[in-house]
């Protein structure tokens, strides 16, 4: 059977980078997650993966992190809706569905060609082609039952800042109370990316773009940062997945350290409320 081409965007392109990230892991004996079908994606797929070797296992810690998000959210409204802002080739509903919620995937064109190829609308499933920075898709997502979580897992951030404030600032007035989760990145975050072995080997427009140091100013735009946390903070229910290298570094490393190497990279959970 041939493998499918993938004629992505340079930004789009690094939907790629937590696929592989995921069947890596899998391959591996999936402590931090098990994703079958992450596995069978890639095989099918006609693109040069090795051109990140193992690097983008790192992806791993970051989706199981807003994966435990979404499972408390989930938790605590079990026939909420779960808004996946650039879906890419996620597969969060296959892991963590529990046969009550509504799912919304939204993603641009090109990228959501590509997740048609592997997956399917259903019952409570729906996948829609538009930018986040479209507001047609708002409407849709209006029309699902709350309470509403909304995740931008490495999205906004490839955003310049103008575009990914709006993002949010509409989020806010639309859809007051809802939950957002969503990674920020620094300044300094942005400056360390040439040292990425993942970025380093794309196109530098594929690059994050959105420098945000004070979470708390998002509260200008209707989001409320309920927390926040660093690399440093990984949950105690992940800590005993990570690699041995990192459990040590977790272990002996000091947090300002530690901070410094991920340029202060956080993930946040805001509770959004129109901006008054």
């Amino acid at each position: 059977m041939p493998k499918t081409k993938v004629d992505l965007g340079p930004v789009q392109e690094t939907l790629l980078i937590p696929l592989l990230g995921r069947a890596q892991e899998t391959e591996a004996g999936g402590r931090l997650l098990s994703d079958p079908k992450a596995v069978e994606i890639v095989q099918q797929l006609d693109y040069d993966f090795a051109k990140w070797g193992t690097a983008a296992r790192g992806a791993c810690i970051r989706t199981r992190w807003f994966d435990s998000l979404v499972t408390s959210f989930l938790a605590a409204h079990p026939t909420g809706t779960v808004v996946e802002i650039g879906a890419g080739l996620n597969t969060r509903y296959e892991r963590l569905d529990n046969g009550r919620a509504r799912w919304f995937e939204v993603d641009l064109p090109d990228s959501m060609a590509l997740r048609r190829r592997f997956f399917d609308d259903d019952a409570r499933r729906t996948m829609y082609a538009a930018s986040a920075l479209d507001i047609e898709w708002l409407d849709e997502v209006a029309k699902l039952p709350g309470p509403y979580c909304f995740v931008s897992e490495a999205v906004l951030i490839y955003l310049d800042a103008a575009e990914a404030e709006l993002v949010v600032k509409r989020l806010a007035e639309r859809f007051p109370g809802a939950q957002l989760l969503m990674d920020i990145t620094p300044a300094r975050a942005i400056a360390l990316q040439p040292k990425s072995a993942l970025m380093r080997v794309m196109d530098r427009s594929s690059w994050f773009r959105w420098a945000c140091d004070d979470v708390g100013a998002l509260a200008r735009l209707g989001a409320h940062v309920e927390r926040q946390a660093s690399v440093f903070d990984v949950p105690p229910d992940i800590r005993p997945d990570l690699s041995w290298g990192m459990r040590f570094a977790l272990t002996v490393m000091p947090r300002w350290l530690f901070d410094k190497m991920s340029g202060g990279y956080r993930i946040c959970r805001f509770r959004l409320e129109a901006a008054t």
